[in-house]
């Protein structure tokens, strides 16, 4: 008989929906059966497409026994961390202060009232590698609990002590100054892998959020140096397993240093980020294997993660068959019966062999520069080229008749935002027509089914993101990380189309951030509403993990919206929380990637470009297509008709300053080029455009690379 989580949305409460545990999803009613019964909470917390947490769930939460222990001991609740990153965030933070390190699953045991006590991750069914079995986890936490409660409330009272101090009002650490940009450079080039790419050692995540900042930091100071960790790290993933060779998009990460062998799980987010920054990469360099490998990833998401309604699907399993990589990995037999001709330099190019690089079977990864393959095998680079996608089509067409992994098609806001972003910047970048589409089509989607307005706020922070929708359903109020990154993919698609609406959408959605998630006494953001669900302590995690903190997208958004509206509000507040984490940024640049980004634009101001004229006409896209083209760090872009100009509204009230007193020179569309709110004179071609987008460039222009290379 199905648990109370047959109620839920969620794919991965679903999954656990007929588990012989007596599950419970977040909520009052378990905590009241708990305070009722005087029984400790088992809060078991994970994601559809963690492999772990299924082996877990096959080898504790099915079976009979240890289920037993869990219903007569405990009350069990369930939790999907992307559907509820406060509660994540919140006992995460314990757990790492118990354990040294954290993970999913992530198993917690908390008194009646929300304390942690105790608390790991995965626990194997018998002992193992000296790690305690779950079933003698379960007992000891049970008696414990009921024999020694003093000690129980001891570790308790530890942890409360642990939120109560995180809590504490944010002071500024200094000025952000340039000398924070340098440090925070040195720190990511003291950690960076020289000979494979990336930071640090295995496991080896993608890490685009600081590669976004080192390019920013190249641009910003000629440092050749940092391009190079960009586009050699760039490169190495693209060649390797962790990126899908056959169908497009990255994976989570690889368990090696070489970027061979992935944890196969495929995150909107991540392909979001790594996308973006393919396309600023591609911007500063005109690299056309950058610039398929982008186009390949956002197929990927139109092809296999949209759903009919324009909204973002979340995840791709790892595991299919029972088999982690199952789907993705292939035998030389099964290559050379499929591609005839074509096998031979094919496999080569793949470095696929007999035996196989991953249990037997093969990974298909670039080891060799195509040219070497291509001259081996006594042909042109071309030719390779054309064999390499005729095997792509085949074995995609192949692949997709075997038993795909399971896939989250939750929508959730901020993931949708990201994407949307990215979707929206490689629409211009590209002069992509599909990309537009979809990207306006998210939008749509975002507006009709997951921006609410709350008519008796009075105006400010009327709106209102939430979190989830699936099935038709929107569900759990929106983080700020949601509300940031919605609007942040709004500024996006005014940056796409100028139409106006999508700058008040994002303005509005600002003002909520600031009205719902800003508290004057610690001076900082929180993560969660000032009237949301009451926790143990209410989240304000700051650092750039696997997705930006919601602090560093709207650090962002308030920073970009000041610039398009000389708003002295948005960027005081900004700035205080960039002075705030200043010296952490410069410490540990890896784990503040995105706020980096923020922190660049604060420093050096952003690249202010107003185009008048009419977004329909030649010569303005002629002239907006220019500013696509080009790599310009910390863009402020506003475009309209001469008519309008300055006038309107900006959400509540406020005019596009970038376009106020801005006329069209003879009546064609004119481009002004503004730094720190000096122009330069204006332009009216393409070229005297570009001229004056390099002006302030201390790295070389980008190749003129135009041609549709798909």
């Amino acid at each position: 008989m199905p648990n109370r989580l047959a109620r839920e949305t969620s794919p991965y409460l679903l999954q656990h929906a007929d588990n012989p545990v007596d599950w419970y999803p977040w909520g009052d009613e378990a905590f009241a059966r708990a305070r009722a019964e005087n029984k400790p909470l088992l809060l078991s917390v994970g994601y559809a497409a963690c492999h772990w947490c299924h082996v877990m769930a096959h080898e504790s939460f099915e079976n009979e026994d240890t289920a037993r222990v869990m219903n007569e001991h405990f009350v069990n609740v369930k939790v999907d961390r992307e559907e509820r990153p406060d509660v994540d965030s919140i006992y995460m933070q314990a757990v790492q202060a118990m354990t040294g390190h954290g993970g999913w699953p992530m198993t917690v045991f908390l008194t009646p009232d929300g304390y942690p006590f105790y608390g790991g991750t995965y626990f194997p069914p018998e002992d193992r590698h000296g790690m305690p079995s779950f079933t003698r986890v379960l007992t000891a936490v049970s008696d414990t609990f009921r024999k020694r409660p003093e000690g129980v409330a001891q570790s308790a009272a530890a942890m409360r002590e642990i939120y109560e101090n995180s809590a504490v009002p944010a002071r500024s650490s200094g000025p952000l100054t340039p000398l924070i940009l340098e440090r925070a450079f040195r720190s990511l080039a003291t950690t960076y892998d020289g000979a494979r790419g990336g930071f640090g050692g295995a496991p080896k995540f993608p890490q685009a959020m600081a590669m976004d900042f080192l390019l920013r930091y190249w641009r910003r100071t000629g440092t050749e140096y940092a391009l190079e960790m960009v586009r050699a790290t760039f490169g190495h993933m693209a060649r390797g397993g962790i990126y899908d060779q056959v169908g497009g998009g990255f994976a989570r990460y690889a368990t090696d240093v070489a970027w061979l062998v992935p944890h196969f799980e495929k995150m909107l987010y991540d392909n979001a980020l790594l996308a973006r920054l393919g396309v600023h990469l591609w911007q500063a360099t005109g690299d056309l294997d950058v610039r398929r490998v982008t186009e390949e990833t956002l197929e990927w998401v139109r092809h296999e993660m949209t759903a009919p309604s324009g909204g973002f699907y979340s995840t791709l399993d790892a595991d299919s068959e029972g088999h982690e990589g199952r789907f993705y990995v292939w035998d030389a037999s099964e290559l050379d019966r499929l591609l005839g001709d074509d096998a031979a330099v094919v496999k080569q190019y793949w470095g696929v062999t007999q035996e196989g690089n991953f249990e037997g079977r093969n990974i298909l990864h670039v080891p060799n520069d195509p040219r070497v393959v291509a001259q081996r095998a006594g042909m042109d680079v071309p030719a390779l080229a054309a064999a390499v996608s005729r095997a792509r089509q085949t074995l995609y067409d192949v692949r997709n008749q075997r038993i795909w992994p399971a896939r989250d098609e939750k929508v959730l806001a901020a993931w949708n935002g990201l994407m949307l972003r990215a979707m929206a910047e490689a629409a211009r970048a590209f002069g992509s027509a599909e990309y537009r589409e979809a990207a306006l089509a998210n939008g749509e989607f975002l507006l009709e089914c997951l921006v609410k307005h709350d008519d008796t706020s009075g105006g400010a922070g009327g709106a209102r993101v939430l979190r989830s929708y699936k099935d038709g359903v929107a569900r759990i109020a929106g983080f700020l990380e949601d509300h940031a990154a919605v609007a942040l993919g709004f500024l996006a698609l005014y940056e796409l189309t100028f139409a106006r609406e999508w700058l008040d959408h994002a303005r509005e959605l600002a003002d909520a951030c600031v009205a719902r998630f800003w508290d004057e006494k610690t001076g900082a953001f929180h993560d969660t509403a000032s009237d949301a669900e009451a926790l143990v302590t209410r989240p304000r995690d700051v650092t750039d993990n696997a997705v930006p903190s919601g602090t560093s997208l709207a650090v962002e958004l308030l920073l970009k919206l000041a610039e398009l509206g000389h708003d002295v509000d948005m960027r005081r507040r900004a700035n205080w929380v960039l002075d705030t984490l200043a010296e952490p940024m410069a410490r540990h640049a890896v784990a503040f990637g995105h706020l980096l980004g923020a922190a660049d634009m604060a420093v050096h101001g952003a690249v202010e470009v107003a185009i008048v004229g009419e977004p329909e006409a030649d010569d303005f896209r002629a002239l907006a297509a220019t500013v696509a083209r080009h790599y310009v760090p910390s863009l402020a872009l506003a475009g309209g008709p001469p008519e309008t100009a300055g006038g309107g509204s900006v959400g509540s009230g406020q005019a596009i300053a970038l376009l106020e007193g801005r006329p069209a020179v003879g009546g064609a569309a004119t481009a002004y080029v503004c730094r720190q709110y000096v122009c330069e004179s204006p332009a009216t071609t393409p070229e005297s455009l570009a001229a004056r987008l390099l002006a302030g460039s201390v790295a070389a222009p980008p190749a003129d690379v135009a041609e549709d290379i798909r």
